[in-house]
């Protein structure tokens, strides 16, 4: 197509430079996560980044 200028990006991915970890995704407080229907939110802190569910996170 005439005048059309298109870019495509790609991010290669090279599993053996990469050091990712996962981790359970629940909250700091009560333990409850995804699977038990809350929404979960990280929360950088002094000492880290926490994670807190719904209910934990509006009293911090």
């Amino acid at each position: 197509m005439q005048g059309v200028n298109q870019t495509i990006m790609h991010k290669m991915h090279n599993p053996e430079k990469s050091h990712s970890s996962v981790s359970k995704v629940e909250c700091y407080v009560c333990g409850k996560g995804l699977e038990d229907g809350r929404c979960i939110t990280a929360k950088t802190l002094p000492n880290g980044t926490v994670l807190f569910c719904d209910v934990h996170y509006s009293l911090q």
